[in-house]
């Protein structure tokens, strides 16, 4: 069946658009989008068994393979950009004559898998499942699709929302303006990310030595979730990312510690104490100048007021007291750079512990970067504050002599991954997706200045110099990163009328 719509998709474009781009009626888009969820959910299916663990090239090598075939399908040049990593795919749909420019950010690759911790045999064939009362979910067969289709059923396959997910809503919405007749006044760019959850350590390379092939007016990025209350939003920013790896030492190899208590430093305790050292009890950054060049003046924060955040409800659901106290509410909170403990390892917990003095202690920590902050400027701040508690430190482990001259040594390893962006709710693109969600609901979507999370976007806007705007097609409770990831039904198909909405949406001349 999927063979068979790609063909006739196919041969629409090869004949040509029928209409000139003219603003589709809201109820026209539902329908033309609800029109196309049974061939959508059969190609989901179809593109979720596919493995794609960047971690495995051969894996990621046959899903670009999938993805090739799909875009040229539907009227689109292709070509791999190749990278000293894995190959970013490249499609275009030229339009002669086009004034405008519109680049798309995909995400094909996904996190790892650990198959003993999914409620299903393979995470990567989709399962479909209803809500239980009193929690949980109950397998139920696919056949039931073809006599009802209720929005609570659920998806569950890893990159179900993160994000395979968006990629089929934006090939459905294509093809639902292909059986409309509808084109488009500008070209369309498209560049699929197949390393974003390594982190795309190839992607600023390649945006430089491409730029002129990328050349847009504006980005749109189909990824991630919207707002937790699963309302229309559009996200104007996100925060970057990177990484820090802590490890302190005590003896070459763990010791007694009835012998040796009290007499041999303890790694996990030192690692502690300079962990503890960087914030007060309230979560706040005690490094001086962490925050600095962070200012929400009355404008932005009226902005941060509008997204309507319900603070007690989602405290109450992940079962937290109390929030930390970085800034009055969480929308301002995320408008600072962070500071997290993401993991920590020393000796032995549980029924493997032992009585004993560990060699070493390791925390990773990882940096939440906001469009204030530098980096490597960040990197110092930490750095002066680690010796300010008299460590030395060291690019990797200690040699022997240092570990005889130096009483305090801890392992400093640091890297950034990518910065973040922030556009303007008043830029082209900001105004154009708007108007394209607010004709499709009937209201202005929310418009959230900052995302917490971290997207590959701040090379784009920095290399490409182009403002760049994120749109969620998924639910925001989908688990995704961890086991048992998930897509709600009802987001699936909205997606894609949210997706045609805004494609089809006339831009301003």
């Amino acid at each position: 069946m999927q063979h068979r719509t790609w063909i006739a998709v196919g041969m629409l474009c090869t004949l040509g658009w029928a209409v000139a781009q003219a603003q589709l009626p809201a109820p026209t888009i539902r329908r033309l989008a609800e029109a196309r969820v049974p061939d959508a959910l059969a190609m989901f299916r179809d593109y979720l068994a596919l493995p794609n663990d960047a971690h495995s090239p051969d894996d990621i090598a046959r899903l670009t393979t999938w993805l090739e075939q799909a875009f040229v399908a539907r009227g689109f040049t292709t070509r791999r950009l190749e990278t000293a990593g894995l190959p970013l795919l490249y499609a275009e749909r030229a339009v002669t004559g086009a004034r405008r420019t519109v680049l798309i950010y995909l995400q094909a690759d996904g996190q790892p898998v650990d198959a003993t911790r999914w409620d299903q045999p393979n995470p990567y064939a989709a399962v479909l499942k209803r809500p239980v009362e009193g929690g949980g979910w109950a397998v139920i067969p696919w056949d039931r699709l073809r006599e009802s289709r209720d929005p609570e059923w659920r998806i569950f396959a890893r990159s179900a929302s993160d994000s395979k997910g968006p990629n089929i809503q934006f090939l459905s919405a294509l093809d639902a303006m292909a059986v409309a007749g509808v084109d488009l006044d500008y070209t369309l760019k498209v560049i699929v990310d197949t390393e974003e959850e390594l982190g795309s350590p190839h992607m600023p390379e390649a945006l430089a030595r491409h730029r002129d092939l990328l050349a847009a007016d504006m980005l749109v990025i189909f990824d991630g979730p919207p707002h937790v209350s699963n309302q229309p939003s559009l996200v104007f920013g996100a925060r970057g990312i990177a990484t820090i790896t802590l490890t302190t030492y005590g003896p070459d190899v763990p010791q007694h510690s009835g012998h040796y208590g009290n007499f041999i430093p303890n790694p996990a305790l030192r690692l502690s104490q300079i962990l503890a050292s960087m914030k007060d009890e309230r979560g706040r950054v005690t490094i001086p100048g962490f925050y600095d060049g962070v200012v929400i003046d009355a404008a932005a924060r009226k902005i941060l007021a509008d997204v309507p955040d319900d603070e007690a409800a989602i405290l109450r659901t992940m079962g937290v007291a109390e929030a930390d106290a970085v800034a009055a509410t969480l929308q301002e909170a995320i408008q600072y750079p962070s500071l997290n403990i993401r993991g920590l390892a020393s000796a032995w917990v549980g029924d493997q512990s032992r009585t004993i003095i560990p060699a070493t202690a390791t925390a990773e920590v990882d940096v939440r970067l906001v469009k204030e902050s530098d980096p490597q400027h960040l990197f110092q701040l930490i750095r002066r504050h680690i010796e300010g508690l008299g460590y030395h430190i060291l690019d990797g482990p200690p040699t022997a002599e240092e570990r005889l001259r130096h009483p305090r040594l801890v392992t400093f390893a640091g890297d950034v991954s990518y910065g973040a962006f922030r556009t303007d709710f008043e830029a082209e693109a900001g105004r154009w997706l708007t108007a394209g969600m607010t004709h499709l609901f009937g209201r202005e979507p929310i418009r959230i200045r900052t995302h917490g999370g971290s997207i590959p976007i701040a090379p784009f806007v920095s290399t490409l110099g182009v403002p760049a705007v994120i749109v969620p097609t998924v639910n925001p409770d989908n688990n995704q990163h961890s086991p048992n990831e998930n897509i709600r039904l009802g987001n699936f198909a909205e997606g894609i009328a949210i997706v045609l909405a805004v494609l089809t949406h006339p831009m301003a001349p």
